[in-house]
């Protein structure tokens, strides 16, 4: 597997990574076992003062991650920034929360004093992507970090320079050795680490298809597992919607990271009421858009992360067209070197559509028509998928009666989708299983150890 840092402006290849040897990953499971079993015995709050140092060093050196994140895989630096500002705060909430979090939980029972304890496991293994290259190790690092459970980093092969900055990060804040590591290894070396006993638990954010075949090797060696996998979430406009809302919302609820974010808003659901105007407004919002240099603050709209990306994207809207869809807006070339790809607006695709009920991962958003909310309801729910959506109407009860009925692990009413350290994010169905961030994200490795006392009643 060839780590390479590639920029999808310029389409200069900025810098390659030797992979890891055996060696290496022997070292690093050697490593973190090791620390393992020291955390065991140390109290918890003793590795907080370690992740405040990670999250000053984030804000400290946020200008020079977030160039590297933009360069390597084409977000608009403001959000990069954004993600490293993300980033700290996620990091600061287990330092400053998860004492409390983890503490024992007393249970009723007339067989005696009984309780849990939540504690590590071990060595934690993360396969993460390139969309979000500091959000998605984060995420996963700092709750397990306080657990007391150490990480081992499989990152996107496009995104390697982020890991390497992390890594270096955590090295600098005195972290332990073995609590974190980043190795640039090859698939085989990945279900190696799986297989190691050492490891304990998988987390993946990725696709259908890396998730299926990572929760497989867990499976086979019974390694518990948390999968957050892809996404075509509905954004549903219901009758009794604040329209100016929408209108303000629905844009950039597409077109963030260029739409290459798991939870965007890729099918929207919108009442006949609002339809026609919907359209006319999502289209100006795309139209208005300008291409260009992400380093550059006067650019909104970043390229693709890379030549691949944009060519299975190409190869989906094709797809989509041949088999009946209309284009409403968009999908001409833009005259840029870089793997940009128009911001596009599809309708009329058909349940038979083969892009029905595929994630398009960039600018192309597809509109529905619908009569009522059963309509929207179905329309919703018919979908592989089911990570997240958006409903909006004016009135709470009823947005949170639709709300309710999306087969889907998190729904945002009156907004796009977003990302907070105390809410729980994931999914169901084909979008995986488990929870990262909040209280379920800290738990998500933990042993629940019952401890009860027969004679203390």
């Amino acid at each position: 597997m060839a780590y390479q840092s590639i920029n999808p402006y310029s389409n200069e290849v900025l810098k390659t990574y030797p992979d890891a040897t055996d060696a290496e990953l022997e070292q690093a499971l050697a490593a973190g076992d090791k620390l393992y079993h020291q955390w065991r015995n140390d109290p918890i709050s003793t590795r907080a003062p370690y992740l405040k140092k990670v999250a000053d060093l984030l804000r400290a050196e946020k200008q020079e991650l977030a160039t590297i994140m933009t360069k390597e895989m084409g977000k608009l630096l403001s959000e990069a920034e954004g993600e490293v500002d993300l980033c700290a705060s996620i990091v600061d909430y287990y330092a400053d929360h998860a004492v409390d979090l983890l503490k024992p939980v007393p249970l009723k029972t007339d067989a005696g004093n009984a309780y849990y304890a939540k504690q590590a496991t071990g060595v934690i293994f993360a396969v993460e992507p390139w969309n979000f290259p500091l959000y998605q190790i984060v995420r996963v690092f700092a709750p397990n970090f306080m657990v007391g459970n150490p990480m081992i980093l499989k990152h996107a092969s496009n995104t390697p320079g982020s890991a390497d900055a992390f890594d270096k990060l955590v090295q600098k804040a005195g972290a332990p050795a073995g609590s974190f590591k980043n190795l640039f290894v090859s698939y085989d070396q990945v279900a190696k680490a799986i297989a190691d006993p050492r490891v304990t638990g998988v987390a993946l954010t990725g696709s259908e298809r890396g998730g299926s075949s990572v929760a497989k090797v867990a499976g086979e060696n019974l390694k518990k597992s948390t999968m957050e996998l892809g996404g075509n979430d509905a954004f549903i406009v219901l009758d009794d919607a604040d329209f100016d809302l929408v209108k303000k919302v629905s844009p950039q609820a597409r077109l963030y990271n260029a739409g290459q974010v798991c939870t965007s808003s890729k099918r929207f659901i919108v009442t006949a009421k609002y339809y026609d105007e919907f359209l006319e407004n999502l289209k100006a919002g795309f139209a208005a858009v300008k291409p260009g240099d992400p380093l550059d603050k006067e650019t909104t709209l970043a390229p693709l992360s890379s030549q691949r990306a944009k060519e299975k994207l190409v190869g989906q809207v094709k797809k989509a067209v041949a088999a009946g869809a209309k284009v409403y807006y968009g999908n001409e070339p833009i005259d840029l070197p870089g793997q940009f790809f128009p911001p596009t607006i599809l309708t009329d695709v058909t349940k038979d559509n083969p892009i029905y009920n595929e994630e398009m991962f960039g600018p192309v958003a597809v509109v529905y028509k619908v009569e009522n909310d059963a309509e929207a309801i179905a329309l919703a729910n018919d979908s592989s998928y089911g990570l997240g959506g958006s409903v909006f109407s004016k009135d709470p009860r009823h947005a949170a009666y639709v709300a309710e009925q999306i087969e889907t692990g998190m729904s945002f009413v009156n907004s796009g989708w977003l990302s907070l350290p105390e809410l729980p994010f994931g999914g169901v169905k084909n979008s995986g299983y488990g929870r990262e961030l909040s209280d379920l994200g800290l738990n998500a490795f933990v042993n629940e150890h019952l401890v009860i006392n027969a004679t203390d009643k």
